[in-house]
Formats: C-alpha cells, structure tokens, sequence
C-alpha cells in the first residue's frame, strides 16, 4: 500500500510542473474597439457648422452611455480569461466653460472600463514601464469656445454651473493587462505613422499609431502591440490604412522575439473591392492606382504578405465579419442589414476589421469572434433613446423576432477578436526597442487658422445673440 501511495505521489510530483510549464508559454488576447460613441462621419457633413456637428455628437455619446456599456465590455473581458487586451477608440471627452478655463476630463472610457474590471473583481490596468503607460492618444477634436458648444444642463450644471460648454474629445490606442502581469511589463513605447488625414487643411488632422509593450509571458518575452488604422480613404488613391500598415511591418520588421498585433485595421480582405460588388460599409472600391484586392492597397494583406498569421476566425466567411452595428448600437446599420443579410451575415455585420496577427514562434490554439449577434448577446444592455428603440423595433420586426418595448444595444459597434496563443519556446531574447516616430508639432499656420476660425466663430455667436437680445426687447410704453 505505501509502495502504491509512494508511486501515486511520486507520478503527481512530475505532472505538477509540466502542467505550470504549458499555462506558463500560453496567453489569450483580446482586441476590442471600444467606440467613441458617435458617427463621425455624419458629424463632419454638418462641417462647417461646428456648433451642430459637436451637437450631434454629443447627443450620440450620451444616448450610447459608457457608464452602462463599461460594465458589460469588463465581463466580456474576464469571461474570456483575457491577459492582454487591445484596446482601439480608447476615448477621452474634455470640456470646459469658456475660452479661459481649463478642460475639463468629463468622460475617459478606458478608466471607466478598468474600474468596471476592478469591481467585478478581476482587474486590468494599463501595461506601464519606468512611469510610461501603453497609451497613445491620437484623433482628437478641441474643446473650442464658440465653435464646439453643446448644451446639457444634467451635465454641466454641476460642473461649471451653466447649460452649455465647449466639448472636443481625443481617442487613442491602449493595451491594458491583467494586474498580475504588471511587474512582469519589461517594456512600454508610442509611436506615430508618418501619413495622417486632413479633414480640413491645416485645422483637422486625423493621426494614429499604436503602442506597445513587451512583456513576460513565462521565461519568455513577448511584444504586444495594437494600433487603429485609418477608416477614411479618397476615391482614386492608396488608402492611408494600407500605408500606415506598411510603416508598421518596417518598424517590426527587426523584432524577432515572439509577436502579437492586435487592433482595427480598416481593412476586410476583399478591398478594394470591385465596382459593383456589395458594399454596404463604404470600404475603399477599386481604381486606377488600386486595383481590385490589390496587396498593396489593403492593409490586411500588406500584414498577411509580411509574414503574419491571422491568429482568429476564417474572415472571409461571413459569420466572422466585426462591423455592422448601428451608430446608436440599438442593433445593425437598418441601411446596410439587408445587403449583410445577402451576404451571409443574419446580424447585420458586414465587413472584417479587426484582428489578431502573430509572428516569430507563436501559435494559434484557439479563436473566436465575440460580441457578433443581436439581439441574443451577454453584453447587451437596455437603452432608452427614441431613436435606438425605434431601430430595435424594426430590426426586430425584419429578423422576424418579437419586438422588445424598450432599446436592445450593444456594447460597441465592433465584434471582438480572443485568441488563445501558444509559444514554442525558441525565441527568447527581447529585441531591440521600436522607433519612436512623434507626431508633428502643430505649425504656425496651423495657429493662424485656428484662430481665424476661432474669430469666425466669436463674430457669429456674438451676432447671434445680439439677434436674440433684439427679439426679447419689451417694446417701451409711450407714458401718456
């Protein structure tokens, strides 16, 4: 019997640590787009009325409450047992009272989703080396007096005492981890692409980048990085998300050690697609300098031409597509449902941007797209605008399901990517640090404009409230 006892011990002694060692060379990453909150893209047609492009936003962001959506992205996050999360539209609102006050932090998405993680007990904070945190912010639009004024009493009556402020936001690139791998963080780094887009010249550039760190992972170092590659592109020219692509393959190209890329890249792998192919998410369309599904011109194969995997879902089968939902969340695109529908997509989802790529002696063990159905979702919450009750309503009724009295939404407008990764022990030295491209310092002319614009926008206001003054006047009575 001791003989038998002894053997049985002897047996679990040598499986105790070749069961660490496997846990040890693995690690599941999730990318996720955490959506600013409103659609850009109808904003910046209201362009040049600004007062009623940042109405509108505002408006959007708060219908698509983060305070309601943090808390279901941080159960999503745990129950997928993430340890390194890639986060994309990691947004900051500011505003303030006038032209002399300072900005006020009135939202920060990427706080508020690690305080969620926190309170369900199981939290994230952002990888941080020698006082440098893996945030790098990017796209951004001032808070400017006259121009970006929008007016919510419930919130800015408790903070500056008055209805109305000026808002701006700036949305960046994280990586946040689980709290145990902090003091396993070796490095941290920002860098910028070099191509930008200007929405109007000179006034309103889009930067990106991404940032990165290395990290720990058993005995091994590992680089992750995430980045969010530009979403606009022009009819005829090579969009700026397969450049910004290429830069990222040059700066990694002399990373060695063991590779993780996550993030939206704005790129399915059928763009530029054909003139007359479905497209209902308004992906770059072939021409002249870009071909159909020429490499060059997509950022997705300029990864996959590179050398990197794919470490998720098949994306061109259409169950795995990532975008689709509405700007209001209450369900898919109602414009783009039908054509998604077509394609094989039953949720409205019409397009894949989002990924997971791997390199340098690592290796997919499993993957999933997460975040990709509706109504049915653990991350759905109940939202109360007119307009995301009306668009569930109607989705519901086309999908052939019963209507919900109130608004179903989702946690953002992208599915999420989960990749559980595996390292073949045969890369183990940290390579060299990545460049640290900064992005351009705003130039004289670029004060100039914005001041002028600031000017246009004070004669405007004051000319408008001069009017207004007039139109309440009490007309004086004539004593008799």
């Amino acid at each position: 019997m001791k003989r038998l006892f002894f053997a049985i011990a002897l047996t679990f002694s040598f499986l105790v640590p070749a069961s660490a060692q496997a846990s040890d060379n693995q690690v599941t990453v999730l990318s996720r787009n955490l959506y600013l909150g409103a659609d850009v893209g109808i904003a910046l047609k209201l362009i040049p009325d600004f007062p009623a492009a940042a109405q509108f936003m505002w408006s959007q962001v708060k219908a698509n409450d983060f305070a309601q959506r943090a808390p279901k992205l941080a159960q999503e996050a745990i129950s997928n047992d993430a340890d390194v999360i890639g986060i994309q539209e990691a947004t900051i609102w500011y505003c303030k009272k006038n032209a002399w006050s300072k900005k006020v932090e009135v939202l920060n998405f990427t706080k508020q989703f690690l305080e969620a993680t926190k309170a369900q007990g199981s939290e994230y904070v952002l990888a941080k080396f020698d006082g440098k945190e893996a945030f790098n912010p990017g796209y951004s639009i001032a808070a400017v007096p006259f121009l970006t004024m929008v007016n919510d009493p419930s919130t800015f009556q408790p903070l500056f005492g008055q209805d109305k402020a000026a808002c701006g936001f700036v949305i960046g690139d994280a990586l946040a981890i689980k709290k145990e791998l902090a003091d396993k963080v070796l490095k941290v780094g920002n860098t910028e692409y070099v191509d930008t887009y200007s929405i109007v010249p000179t006034l309103m550039t889009i930067y990106r980048g991404y940032t990165w760190a290395d990290i720990s992972i058993g005995n091994q170092p590992v680089r992750f990085v995430t980045t969010h590659l530009e979403s606009i592109w022009d009819e005829g020219k090579v969009p700026n998300a397969a450049k910004q692509a290429t830069q990222l393959v040059n700066d990694l190209e002399n990373t060695t050690m063991p590779l993780v890329v996550l993030g939206d890249f704005n790129s399915d792998p059928r763009d530029p697609r054909p003139l007359d192919a479905p497209n209902p998410g308004e992906q770059p369309i072939e021409s002249d300098a870009c071909p159909v599904q020429k490499h060059n011109c997509s950022a997705y194969w300029t990864m996959r031409d590179a050398g990197y995997m794919e470490a998720d879902p098949n994306p061109l089968l259409p169950e795995n597509y990532s975008w689709g939902m509405s700007a209001l969340l209450a369900g898919p695109d109602g414009m783009r449902f039908d054509e998604a529908k077509k394609m094989g997509n039953k949720y409205g989802f019409s397009d894949r941007l989002d990924y997971v790529f791997i390199r340098n002696g690592i290796k997919e063990i499993s993957s999933k797209i997460i975040g990709n159905t509706w109504p049915e979702n653990e991350n759905t919450w109940q939202c109360s605008n007119e307009e995301q009750i009306g668009n569930t309503q109607e989705i519901a009724q086309r999908m052939g399901i019963a209507a919900p009295d109130s608004g179903i939404c989702l946690a953002t407008d992208h599915a999420g990517v989960v990749s559980t990764l595996v390292l073949d022990g045969s890369k183990s030295a940290r390579s060299a640090d990545l460049p640290a491209h900064k992005p351009f310092p705003i130039s004289f002319w670029q004060w100039v404009g914005l001041a002028l614009v600031g000017a246009i926008g004070f004669l405007i206001f004051r000319k408008n409230s001069k009017l207004l003054s007039k139109s309440k006047r009490i007309p004086r009575i004539k004593s008799i």
